[in-house]
Order: structure tokens, then C-alpha cells, then sequence
């Protein structure tokens, strides 16, 4: 299961018991945001993109913010294709709704934090199920994802 997958990550760094479990859905920002009780923007997304190397990109941004296509080619090298619904498990561990960097394949994906996510004291990303989460400082989120670098390759909504 997922949820167990993202758990066993976050033990090693001693989080497992920071995950939060909902009896409601939290599969999309707007639900997560509902579930935690928070502003859309502090729900950390982990958006998963085809790599061409055959593996895959985890990029968590906020909730509020979309990815910039030019952005992402110029750091990437290539245009930014999201992962068929049908390849997102296989290639990131982790079923839509509940994607999470913790408990990823390294072998498979390449995980970033967006510089969007660093707005907020805390933010809060899903831990492997679409009814799930964990609070966690910008700093946490970067070490315990195991993430190679902040980039920015995002936009935020027009007026911010």
C-alpha cells in the first residue's frame, strides 16, 4: 500500500507519526485544503511528468501555483508532458491523488521542490493516499523528499 511505502520513508527521518489520515478524500488541492483546514496555496502538490530517460519528474509546488512551460523546458531541456493516468503508479509508487515524493523510486524519478512552496512557514503534502497528509517546514519537506534542488519553474496565480 502507498500510504505504508510513504510511512516507512518518513520513519527514517522519525515523521511517521506526523501523518494525518482523513475519513474524507484529499485527493485534489481543494480537498486537501478542506481536509487540513487550510488555504489552498499551503497544500503541496507533487505534480509527476514523463522523463525521457523513461523514468519519471516529481516536482511538489503549491497548491496554487501552475507550472510554467517555458520554465520547465529551459531548465529541463524538453517540453513538459504530465504522466498518463495509467503510468503514474508504476513509475512513482504511489496511486493520483495521494503522489508523494516519500517512498519514491530513485531509480525512477527525479524529485525538486519549487521555489513557490517557500511563501509558507509550512506546508502540507500527501504521504501516499488520496486521504492523507503531513505538516512540514519548506527545510523538511526539501530533506525528507530527498529532493536534488529548489528550481523555479512555476507560476503563480495573476496579482501575486
Amino acid at each position: 500500500m502507498s500510504i505504508e511505502k510513504a510511512r516507512n520513508h518518513l520513519a527514517a527521518y522519525g515523521m511517521e507519526n506526523r501523518i494525518m489520515e482523513f475519513d474524507v478524500s484529499s485527493a485534489t488541492v481543494e480537498l486537501a485544503a478542506i481536509a487540513v483546514g487550510v488555504e489552498g496555496a499551503r497544500i503541496c502538490k507533487t505534480l509527476s511528468f514523463k522523463d525521457p530517460d523513461g523514468g519519471c519528474i516529481l516536482i511538489q509546488t503549491a497548491g496554487d501555483s501552475r507550472i510554467d512551460n517555458s520554465k520547465f523546458k529551459k531548465f529541463f531541456g524538453f517540453k513538459a508532458k504530465m504522466l498518463p493516468f495509467d503510468e503514474v503508479e508504476a513509475l512513482t509508487g504511489h496511486e493520483p491523488g495521494g503522489v508523494c515524493a516519500f517512498g519514491a523510486d530513485h531509480d525512477l524519478a527525479r524529485i525538486y521542490c519549487d521555489v513557490s512552496l517557500k511563501r509558507f512557514e509550512t506546508v502540507f503534502p500527501a504521504c501516499g493516499s488520496d486521504n492523507s497528509a503531513i505538516e512540514m517546514t519548506c527545510d523538511e519537506l526539501f530533506k525528507v523528499s530527498e529532493a536534488l534542488e529548489w528550481i523555479d519553474v512555476s507560476k503563480l496565480p495573476d496579482g501575486e
